[in-house]
């Protein structure tokens, strides 16, 4: 073992350790974590209109503080702290949110309720995405070792920063993270460089920087250990574009040179710098994908980065539909998620990274937030005094980390140092078990309904179930569903459901007309069934849209603000621009039978 593995297997254990040691004793942490969120922000604005002025923090014990929290301060959503943070980005500096001024705001991707939200950004927020990046590959290295000194092959994308009315800087948390001292840090003390200098990352064009990600990724083949993005949206993408540009790069391989396509001076420079003429690298490459696209581009990653070791990115939730389309890329290779997060808080870190994404558990980390979980019943659960109707569920009374029981679902409810007070997330997560003393979660969806026309309630994990059965039925063709959004058209008579596809080679009329029948049958909320026997709700309509539909979605986005690497593509939409595109693109159109 050389100096250097010597030295981060030592880091890697002393986190380990420190992890075992709050993971034992969660319950008690967490009422030490609340305990110095109000230490740290009882005297603003937001806490004492719940907690009064008068309140004396010293005077109760940790328990008794977490009892007064609970029972005085509400539950919120983001519009309960939104009047406060718009204050904030308009440069008001008295204490609002957090006893120290927030400088920095991040933006939420948007894709979920259709605008990007601010949501505050402290030093804290760098601080603890750089423990759990440490923390997740210190559990990833013991089952996957990687060799001090390789490379990573990173799809990441900064995207630019400005400043609001008041002055604050704002942007994407990833942003503000690749800008921050941390991820310097990251870079220095990380067992493995990244392949890509910052400014590819920064260049903040997504198209030119994937070209360069791609060329330096193949430069430094040998040494990469391992490919990753934030999420899996980001690598599927990549490798697309691969398929289309592995000529140029292989030219600008044997050349030494780069294609006019990147036209940022800056990252023409940073990327000369690290190329060389390389001609055998650029033949055996070329070779290689000359093989590659006659098998469809199957295990492309392990044949062209032979040393790497696995996948890593965010492939739950909105990602499970990239999921077989990176497996196709990956071959062989593990497909690891990563740790689990939202532009609020980091919430878990995944301790088994040779879990598939299906099995994919989350352990709570029990010092970055102050977490209370909401039990979710379904509606033919009985009602009883303790149990509130509220959307598609039946809700009970929020419970601290200590008293989740497994096999609850539950909605996480966070309270957390950069100013968010008892802050419904809308994720809806289950409890799978625990790891000493900190609860294990699934990611379920959403809570959010994306689809209702009458009395139906349909989620987003409701409609990938439904695309994905349909889809099936395209296995008997050389054809695949390339991404999918859907929209509840209330100005048909009756309204009904319209499921957008972007599909890759050729698929019969009719195979097509019987995934559109399979989609619709296949929806299992009463509601809809119930109104779509009676005529309330009308058939379902697919859609399929022309090649690079999706494309010119995710530029209108980026076009908006939303960096590449947050993107999500809206699973629902009611966006009158992205309407005005998919139906401009629309190429055929099926209406489903299945109730006729």
């Amino acid at each position: 073992m050389t100096v250097e593995e010597a030295a981060a297997a030592g880091e890697d254990q002393e986190i380990i350790s420190w992890f075992e040691g709050v993971a034992e004793n969660a319950g008690l942490v967490q009422t030490q974590t609340l305990r110095r969120i109000i230490e740290l922000n009882h005297r603003t604005e937001y806490l004492q209109k719940w907690l009064g002025r008068d309140l004396q923090v010293q005077d109760l014990d940790p328990a008794a503080l977490e009892s007064l929290f609970i029972s005085s301060v509400p539950l919120a959503c983001h519009a309960d702290h939104e009047p406060y943070i718009q204050r904030i980005a308009d440069g008001d500096i008295s204490p609002l949110l957090t006893q120290e001024p927030i400088s920095t705001l991040s933006l939420s991707s948007g894709t979920t309720d259709g605008r990007p939200k601010y949501v505050p950004f402290t030093r804290f927020s760098s601080q603890s995405t750089l423990q759990i990046f440490r923390l997740g590959a210190a559990y990833r290295s013991r089952v996957f070792p990687i060799r001090a000194g390789g490379r990573i092959l990173e799809f990441i994308y900064s995207s630019k920063q400005f400043q609001t009315k008041g002055g604050l800087t704002a942007g994407t948390a990833t942003t503000h993270y690749f800008a921050s001292e941390e991820f310097k840090t990251k870079q220095k003390r990380t067992k493995c460089f990244t392949c890509s200098p910052y400014e590819v990352i920064a260049g903040g064009d997504y198209k030119q920087s994937t070209y360069c990600h791609l060329l330096l990724g193949l430069a430094f083949s040998d040494q990469v250990e391992f490919v990753t993005s934030t999420f899996a949206y980001s690598i599927v993408q990549a490798f697309a574009a691969f398929e289309e540009l592995w000529e140029e790069l292989c030219d600008d391989l044997r050349g030494g040179t780069l294609s006019l396509r990147v036209t940022s001076p800056g990252m023409r420079r940073a990327v000369m710098d690290c190329l060389s003429p390389n001609p055998s690298l650029a033949s055996n490459v070329e070779m290689k994908c000359r093989e590659l696209e006659g098998s469809d581009w199957g295990s492309l990653i392990p044949k062209l980065w032979p040393n790497a070791k696995y996948i890593y990115s965010i492939m739950t939730g909105s990602m499970q539909p990239y999921l077989k389309k990176l497996r196709h890329y990956a071959g062989y290779l593990a497909l690891v998620c990563a740790d689990y997060g939202s532009t609020e808080s980091w919430i878990g870190v995944n301790l088994e990274p040779h879990d598939t994404p299906e099995r994919v558990t989350f352990t709570v980390i029990p010092t970055f937030s102050y977490f209370e979980f909401i039990p979710l019943y379904t509606r033919n659960k009985k009602d009883n005094s303790n149990l509130v109707v509220t959307d598609d569920f039946l809700e009970g009374d929020p419970l601290p980390l200590s008293r989740v029981k497994v096999g609850q679902q539950y909605e996480i409810v966070l309270t957390t140092f950069t100013g968010l007070y008892r802050y419904r997330l809308g994720d809806v997560v289950e409890v799978a078990g625990f790891y000493k003393g900190a609860p294990k979660l699934t990611f379920i969806c959403r809570r959010k309904l994306i689809l209702t026309v009458n009395i139906d309630k349909s989620t987003e994990r409701d409609l990938q179930i439904v695309v994905e059965k349909g889809s099936r039925l395209l296995s008997q063709t050389r054809a695949e569903v390339v991404d999918f959004t859907s929209h509840a058209d209330l100005a048909a008579h009756p309204g009904r459901y319209v499921i957008y596809w972007e599909v890759k080679g050729e698929a019969a009329d009719g195979v097509l007309d019987a995934c559109c029948r399979e989609m619709d049958a296949s929806f299992a909320d009463h509601g809809y069934v119930v109104s779509r026997k009676t005529g309330s709700i009308g058939p379902l309509e697919l859609r399929i849209v022309e090649t690079g539909t999706f494309g010119k979605i995710l530029e209108y986005y980026i076009g908006n603000g939303a960096a590449m690497s947050q993107f999500k593509t809206p699973r629902c939409t009611t966006n009158e621009v992205l309407l005005r595109i998919l139906d401009r693109c629309t190429v055929k159109r099926f209406r489903s039978t299945a109730y006729g």
